[in-house]
């Protein structure tokens, strides 16, 4: 019986996030908020009802690549050109300022009378590793709040997605370089060179694959079907390419493959089918996959004045640091809030950092319940705050072509059932194999 305990698991996931999303809509609150909140309820933080199984813990990193997938879909490729360089100020300073507020934190802390700490290494190293944690951004939960509030296409959100996928590339080359520093077997140069390669090769591939499908599948008669079945196919070779071979995160990946797929024809049949997936099985476990994670060590009073003051920080120095640089590049003072709240996420992203300090003895044990807590409580207050932001002033939407229609002002026909037969309407019958 216990091999099929899995089938289980995901309904009991399912049903949960579903009902604790349409709870915390009541609350005029994002219903990504009730998917994590269902992971910390289920798994062994509360009831213990739910573990992280190896199959739960692979189908949630799919989620999470499949909703990175959709979000460069949705991505108007032009408009992410021309925040290229802001995004890039952006996340230079939304890296630099939680790295100084991390490691002043951890400096105050991490001495003799306040936290002993197990780890070994210089207290500099392990303070500075504190910093590189704060560093990180996970952009899939403010994608999929972006989403659900429809302002994934404004100038901010665009912003956002650019700056996230550089802050993951600024990250690693700051957890390179305190890693290098406490390992002799890593390298920067090496690491550099892998990241460069990366972008030259997502170039290189991109541009061939997207005139291989323009030229090929598109100008196919019949089988549109297909087209879900090449996309995905590419967004997950994509993936296990920047992860296996030169070190970049998977989602970084799968976005890459979206945005070469968006500026196709079929960007819109292409994103329903996709959503359907996601939104119906993928996305909730992914997101209930977090809290599942969480299993909070007993702490004193003295860890538990550090992991307040390492939540404040952790949530000021993005919102500042990001904030500062899309003033600096010419955004709005709502812009600018908008851009640093949606930063302000570790998420998974700072669990996988501070794994790694962890075996290379920079983080010890007593600093591991703080930086789960930063990330639980930066994770469920992302959405809250994105849609306060968002609650006042005009959203800057980017006129979308006839090519990028808006994805997800359909999807909300799409969920209520109506653009369902839409569809079928518009798809000539030869086509639906």
């Amino acid at each position: 019986m216990g091999e099929y305990q899995y089938l289980c698991d995901i309904a009991a996931i399912l049903l949960s996030t579903k009902l604790l999303g349409l709870a915390t809509r009541k609350f005029q609150m994002p219903q990504v908020v009730g998917a994590l909140l269902a992971g910390l309820i289920l798994g062994p933080a509360m009831l213990g009802l739910v573990q992280e199984t190896d199959f739960v813990k692979k189908t949630a990193e799919i989620g999470v690549i499949v909703l990175m997938f959709c979000a460069g879909m949705e991505t108007d490729l032009d408009e992410l050109k021309k925040s290229g360089r802001a995004s890039f100020i952006i996340a230079l300073i939304g890296v630099i300022v939680p790295l100084l507020g991390g490691y002043a934190v951890a400096m105050l802390f991490n001495r003799p009378g306040m936290i002993e700490s197990d780890a070994g290494g210089s207290l500099f190293l392990q303070n500075m590793f504190i910093g590189v944690i704060l560093t990180a951004t996970s952009v899939s939960i403010t994608v999929e709040t972006l989403k659900e509030l429809g302002k994934l296409k404004t100038r901010s959100g665009n912003a956002i997605l650019g700056a996230a996928i550089i802050d993951d590339v600024l990250g690693i080359i700051a957890l390179t370089i305190i890693t290098s520093v406490a390992d002799s077997s890593v390298h920067l140069s090496v690491i550099l060179l892998k990241i460069a390669g990366f972008f030259v090769f997502a170039l290189v591939v991109g541009v061939l694959f997207h005139k291989f499908y323009v030229n090929w599948i598109m100008h196919a008669e019949r089988g549109l079907h297909r087209h879900v079945l090449i996309a995905f196919v590419f967004c997950l070779l994509m993936s296990y390419a920047a992860e296996t071979f030169f070190g970049v995160a998977d989602i970084t990946g799968a976005f890459i493959a979206g945005v070469v797929i968006s500026s196709t024809q079929r960007t819109k049949f292409l994103a329903s089918k996709f959503d359907v997936l996601s939104y119906a099985y993928l996305s909730p476990i992914f997101f209930a996959s977090i809290g599942l994670k969480v299993s909070l060590p007993s702490m004193n009073s003295t860890v538990i004045l550090f992991s307040a003051s390492l939540v404040l920080v952790a949530i000021l120095t993005k919102v500042i640091g990001c904030g500062i640089g899309a003033r600096l590049c010419g955004y709005t003072n709502e812009e600018c809030v908008r851009i640093g709240v949606g930063m302000i996420s570790r998420g998974e992203v700072a669990l996988i950092v501070a794994s790694k300090g962890e075996a290379l003895g920079l983080l010890g044990s007593t600093f591991l319940g703080p930086v789960v807590l930063v990330v639980i409580i930066t994770t469920i207050v992302t959405p809250v705050f994105l849609k306060l932001a968002y609650r006042s002033g005009v959203s800057h939407t980017i006129p979308v072509g006839e090519g990028f229609s808006n994805v997800y002002e359909e999807m909300g026909n799409y969920r209520s059932g109506a653009y369902m037969f839409k569809e079928h309407e518009e798809v000539p019958r030869g086509e639906r194999r």
